[in-house]
């Protein structure tokens, strides 16, 4: 009886053991499959959140980098001339007069400056698109400093405000003529060109482009850009 009852065990022991290794060899596999599951899902999840947040950073630090540049003074200039005032006044029917004059020498600092916190673009997030869509119209500031010297006028005729204001118009407008003679403007335009040129390589860097007027901006097109 006892030998029989050995040979039952051990015949049941053959049949549990690999009964239970291979229950054991399934629970690790479900383990395994359960980690690749999550490492999935998490992978993808992280890379969406990655991505996303990619997207918002660099469209701010686009747009701060436009905001940054603020109201622009591009050029400054100086000019001077000399010119020379006279007004006459008659009294009897013309026959007496009384003039009064002045040599009058100018010196002017002139400013040309774009005010960039009025520049219209549109930040394109999907197609990674910076769109300048218009810029303002520079601004020209002129200061200039009126000197008389040689000054003759009477008490019929003497200098009043009326003719200081005179001076100062004529003076403004022969100063408005040589800014439009000379380089000035044309130098606040390419220095206003090189802040342009500064986005570009900024939104290049990070995979972005340029557009004005409707066409895409290059390191040369930048250059010969209409404004």
């Amino acid at each position: 009886m006892a030998v029989r009852r050995n040979s039952n065990e051990t015949a049941l022991k053959n049949v549990l053991i690999p009964i239970i290794q291979a229950i054991g060899r399934s629970g690790k596999l479900i383990y395994l499959l359960l980690f690749i599951v999550i490492a999935v899902v998490a992978y993808k999840i992280f890379n969406s959140k990655s991505e996303s947040s990619t997207v918002e950073y660099n469209s701010s630090l686009i747009e701060k980098q436009i905001k940054n540049v603020g109201k622009l003074v591009v050029t400054e200039g100086h000019f001077s001339e000399v010119l020379t005032y006279k007004d006459q006044k008659k009294y009897l029917m013309d026959l007496v007069s009384f003039e009064k004059k002045a040599l009058i020498i100018v010196n002017a600092d002139v400013t040309v400056a774009y005010d960039l916190r009025e520049i219209k673009y549109d930040l394109d997030e999907k197609n990674k698109t910076v769109s300048v869509l218009n810029i303002p119209k520079e601004e020209i500031k002129i200061s200039p400093n009126i000197e008389y010297y040689d000054v003759e006028q009477s008490t019929l005729n003497p200098f009043t405000g009326d003719d200081y204001n005179k001076v100062n118009k004529i003076v403004r407008a022969n100063l408005a003529k040589k800014i439009e003679k000379s380089k000035l403007k044309i130098n606040a335009k390419n220095r206003l060109i090189s802040e342009l040129y500064n986005i570009l390589i900024l939104t290049n860097t990070m995979g972005w482009k340029l557009e004005y007027n409707g066409e895409e901006l290059t390191k040369t097109s930048v250059k010969k850009v209409a404004l």
